[in-house]
């Protein structure tokens, strides 16, 4: 090869580096900046932007053929059919910019859209109000050059906020979530007025969101979004709406993958949904409907994170802003059109001022006479016109123009009454009046844009309000809710645990997320994963399905220290570990071994019979040890000396009772979830107990601890230790009689999680006020202001207690004005002691 055809080839293989790299990046910044990301200015999408100016073009307030819409938009997007389609069917489905007719799809059930021939669509009100001036927007070629579009639509409304945006360009995406079309009109007023504001997402769909996470919609943020899960009853549950951007297929599809996969157990998931979204779950025998919940919010979609991306494109450049941010220049731009249209609105009102004052002058002071005049020319016609002005010129607010003398000599002249005068005077006035209004907001540019906005809530705000519910949302474990879906076994002789070992003694029932503990005759303690087969160490004595942070469960020991030839006893729990590390239980020296071992869930503490060796010195063999001796302490601790002689065999002799006291409870009103981790109001220390729950509709249910339940916080008036002879006060509306009722019952029912009436059936009732203080004083207030008064009712004094279902006594006649509550000082002041 030679030098020159050398340097030929390396002079091509760079241009063609280079042409790569040039073209590269002239396609990635026209896929950003004319494909897949919205304009800061009107939060379009250019497909979007175009497809609304042909609607415009095309409006004549009746429905129109998608797919003449399509053809008439493909005059100014030079992309297809296929994305003007899709792009209009989904602006059309957020039933915000665009009136529909036909079958659109839904987004809730992910129905596509009937073919564009038999849909109809054309812009709503809404849109011709916020979206088009032709007088305000700047226009560009379109990209054959044959037609005017927008640069831009000059909009007046926060619409990439209320619509969101969704776009995968190249090396970079977007994706702004909708948000309430009220609270953004709400925000940009506060915003106008100088206040803080917060935005929220809201989605179509409905469900619930907890936006903690949001970071106001800049990269790194996050939010869940969950459906709606009710119980039907037991065996029933009932999804009514979907998570944004999943439909009712893939969520029916993704609980029964769940099923099979043995994460929940149901019998079946019907699909019912019509007008309204109706999933309906039939659970397995003995399921909770509380932990399947949880475990369809774990494993389905029923929950889903969303990760907002707010970029949009501002100067020609993408740049990444936050919600308030896009909020803020949505306000000052619609402010800034507000201010063009006044403008161009004064100049017209200034320009009609000017002519009608000048047809009122060449009428009032006979000028249009020198159109009869026998002038040479139409020139000096003209010109004696302008001549006979010049005298009225002070009246005037610009010079008379050869233009405005054309425009009068082609008003057709007749006989001239006083009426016509006094009617230009009349239209005169009313323009000065229109031109005063216009300076005015002129000057109060915040307070018409604030009035601006007040009016399109008061006309468009009707039925938008918010539809999904913003709350926190509970963190679930996969763990603490997956089914025993697998069984594990073990060896005992050979040291392995694991699934794979079905011919071996059975564990216990488990998830493949679980982890086993597992303790051996040498003293050894490993945790471990559940897997198909793993090797603890020979001679397993304990096994079982690990619990991290169970401070209940206590293990009982008695080992032998090889080291120093005493035995030892403890008892310890196991509440966090390192997975895999072997630890030691004994003082660690070699041929150590343990003689005793109970795993105890509850922390008993049973009497064990040690008999010794008959070899050994002591005088007496055999002798009972308690392990109520010992105090639970750490499983690295050495643990209390029992002999130093050597034991034969420990045997079991006696149960004892636990020497832990009752679990400390606590209800956190947030989530609606008892806790052991001091979150939220103090419940009490349970053993045994129950709780009991009474409610806003006049229900009550007696429930058990389990910590897995579910409650409603928003309905709950009274959650606490039941205790069956404690005597329940309560006060509720009987609306048919229009009065308040009150009444006191002990609870009699036994059933647990079941829901008892207490207060008399019929529409409207409520209960207002309960509580099981045994000398309960109400204070009834009634009326407001000077009319104002306050009465104490000592309860336990004169009203009996009753059976649970009695309807009570009349206690006061129904009012707007009456509250209630009860006193916490009982005792002082005066007290009442009858009833109304």
């Amino acid at each position: 090869m030679t030098t020159e055809t050398a340097n030929e080839l390396t002079n091509n293989e760079s241009g063609v580096t280079g042409q790569y790299k040039n073209w590269f990046l002239d396609y990635a910044s026209y896929v950003i900046l004319e494909r897949a990301v919205p304009a800061i200015e009107d939060g379009f999408k250019p497909v979007q932007r175009r497809i609304l100016h042909a609607m415009k073009e095309m409006d004549d307030g009746r429905f129109n053929k998608v797919a003449n819409i399509i053809g008439q938009s493909m005059q100014y997007h030079p992309h297809g059919d296929a994305s003007i389609g899709d792009a209009l069917v989904n602006m059309g489905q957020k039933e915000l910019l665009i009136e529909t007719q036909g079958n659109w799809g839904d987004v809730r059930t992910g129905d596509s859209a009937a073919a564009p021939r038999y849909i109809e669509a054309r812009l709503s009100k809404f849109a011709l109000d916020v979206a088009f001036n032709n007088k305000t927007t700047e226009w560009q070629l379109s990209y054959d050059g044959r037609k005017n579009e927008p640069v831009t639509l000059p909009m007046k409304f926060p619409m990439l906020l209320a619509q969101g945006a969704d776009g995968i360009a190249v090396g970079l995406s977007t994706k702004i979530l909708p948000h309430n079309f009220c609270e953004l009109i709400d925000a940009s007023i506060k915003y106008l007025r100088g206040k803080t504001f917060t935005i929220y997402p809201d989605f179509q769909t409905g469900g619930m969101i907890d936006v903690f996470n949001y970071n106001e919609g800049k990269r790194g943020g996050k939010v869940r979004v969950r459906a709606k899960i009710d119980e039907l009853d037991k065996k029933t549950l009932i999804i009514r709406d979907v998570p944004y951007g999943v439909t009712v297929s893939t969520l029916c599809d993704s609980i029964v993958k769940a099923n099979e996969a043995g994460k929940i157990k149901i019998r079946k998931v019907t699909d019912a949904t019509a007008a309204a979204v109706e999933i309906i779950i039939d659970l397995a025998a003995g399921i909770s409907p509380d932990i399947t919940i949880d475990a369809l919010y774990a494993f389905t979609d029923c929950e889903v994170s969303i990760s907002p991306n707010a970029c949009v494109i501002v100067k020609q450049k993408p740049q990444f802003l936050n919600v308030q941010d896009l909020l803020k220049i949505s306000a000052d731009n619609t402010k800034i059109l507000l201010q063009k249209e006044l403008q161009i609105k004064l100049g017209e009102l200034q320009e009609k001022w000017h002519y009608t004052s000048l047809e009122k002058i060449f009428f009032e002071e006979k000028i249009y006479k020198e159109l009869e005049k026998k002038h040479e020319t139409w020139e000096k016609v003209l010109t004696a016109i302008e001549k006979a002005f010049v005298p009225y010129a002070i009246k005037l607010r610009r010079n008379v123009t050869r233009e405005d003398v054309l425009k009068l000599t082609e008003k057709p002249v007749r006989r001239i009454y006083r009426l016509d005068i006094d009617e230009l005077n009349a239209q005169i006035k009313g323009i000065e009046g229109e031109i005063e209004q216009v300076q005015y907001n002129l000057e109060h540019l915040t307070d018409y844009a604030v009035s601006y906005y007040e009016g399109l809530l008061k006309k468009y705000g009707k039925g938008r309000e918010r539809k999904t519910e913003i709350k926190q949302f509970d963190v679930i474990t996969a763990r603490s809710v997956a089914i025993a879906n697998t069984k594990v076994y073990m060896n005992r002789a050979e040291g392995f645990v694991g699934l794979g070992l079905k011919k071996d003694e059975l564990i216990a029932e488990c998830s493949e997320l679980d982890d086993i503990i597992v303790f051996t005759k040498a003293g050894k303690m490993k945790v471990v994963r559940v897997s198909d087969k793993v090797f603890i160490g020979k001679d397993i004595i304990h096994a079982a399905v690990f619990q991290k942070n169970d401070e209940r469960t206590t293990y009982n020991v008695i080992y032998f220290d090889a080291g120093s030839g005493v035995s030892f006893a403890k008892r310890f729990n196991v509440t966090g570990i390192t997975r895999d590390k072997e630890y030691d239980l004994t003082k660690g020296a070699e041929k150590s071994r343990v003689h005793y071992f109970t795993a105890n869930h509850n922390g008993e503490a049973e009497t064990v019979k040690i008999i010794l060796s008959p070899n050994s010195a002591a005088k007496k063999k055999e002798f009972d040890f308690s392990f109520e001796e010992l105090d639970i302490k750490g499983r690295s601790s050495m643990g209390n000396q029992v002999t130093k002689h050597p034991i034969k065999t420990v045997k079991f002799k006696e149960a004892g009772r636990s020497t832990l006291t009752g679990r400390k409870l606590w209800f956190d009103s947030k989530f609606g979830r008892l806790n052991n981790e001091e979150k939220g109001e103090y419940l009490g220390t349970f053993e045994e107990e129950k709780l009991l729950v009474i409610y806003d509709d006049g229900n009550y249910e007696i429930t058990d601890t389990e910590l897995t339940q579910r409650f409603e916080p928003e309905k709950i008036l009274l959650i606490e230790k039941f205790n069956p002879e404690k005597a329940i006060t309560a006060v509720y509306l009987d609306a048919e009689k229009g009065q308040y009722n009150i009444k006191r019952f002990k609870i009699e029912t036994t059933s647990l999680r079941s829901k008892f009436l207490f207060i008399k059936e019929g529409k409207g009732n409520r209960l207002e006020a309960v509580t099981s203080d045994e000398e309960p004083v109400l204070l009834l207030h009634n009326g407001v202001g000077p009319q104002a008064s306050t009465q104490k009712i000592q309860i336990a004094g004169f009203l009996e207690v009753m059976g649970w279902k009695a309807i009570g006594n009349k206690l006061v006649n129904f009012s707007k004005d009456v509250e209630m509550e009860w006193d916490t000082k009982a005792g002082e002041g005066d007290m009442q002691t009858k009833l109304f």
